[in-house]
């Protein structure tokens, strides 16, 4: 399973490919503003700042809801970089503009997916990326590592090549069950892959090696 990073910061996007686990970065205009990048030159840099940190696949969302405006956004994003994935709303046109692009060999992310049959028409249309959003999901007490579950399911019958990239993942069980349960991608805030680390045996574990160590040599 691959791990992306859900954010627009950079140092930790750096601190994330510094692991030596990153394979990519998902952002939003949400994750943008956050940072304080403003006005469409200031955020097509940004992009390209990402993608010259990391090795994998970076997703930039196009704003339009129309067809043709996300054709021209689309190309604009692509010609940033090699490494750049065209995020396209679960919508009408936005299956419309995925079919487009993906028979045009531009990567695609169709984002917030919340249905099994969203997720059908996404792979139809050669999606790339298929994102649902587990965590909202969760939100409204409906349970999105069903939907996961339910993807890797019929994707797997159905042979659909677009991969399921869980976002909205908000905690180190949720990857933990995503990766149980077939999802190809998780991306996820940094503090939910770092809570992956903690273990409060390991610590104490830890401990108790570095206190026997330091009796046995003397100090």
């Amino acid at each position: 399973m691959k791990f992306f990073i859900d954010t627009a910061n950079l140092d930790q996007i750096r601190e994330a490919q510094d692991l030596g686990i990153l394979d990519g970065v998902t952002t939003n205009p949400s994750l943008m503003a956050k940072e304080g990048i403003t006005g469409t030159d200031q955020v097509l840099a940004h992009y390209k700042a990402i993608c010259d940190i990391v090795d994998g696949d970076v997703s930039a969302e196009v704003i339009s809801t129309d067809y043709e405006g996300m054709l021209r956004e689309a190309e604009v994003l692509a010609a940033i970089d090699e490494k750049i994935v065209v995020k396209v709303p679960m919508i009408k046109d936005g299956i419309k503009a995925i079919n487009f692009l993906s028979q045009n060999g531009v990567k695609t992310n169709c984002t917030l997916v919340f249905t099994p049959g969203q997720a059908i028409l996404a792979a139809k249309a050669g999606a790339t990326y298929i994102s649902p959003f587990i965590g909202r999901l969760d939100d409204i007490s409906q349970n999105g590592l069903e939907l996961i579950a339910s993807m890797s399911q019929i994707f797997a019958i159905q042979g659909y090549e677009s991969q399921i990239l869980a976002a909205s993942v908000r905690s180190p069980l949720h990857i933990v069950k995503c990766a149980e349960i077939g999802a190809n991608v998780i991306t996820a805030p940094l503090s939910a892959i770092l809570a992956l680390l903690n273990h409060p045996l390991t610590d104490s574990g830890l401990a108790k090696f570095l206190e026997d160590h330091k009796k046995a040599s003397g100090q």
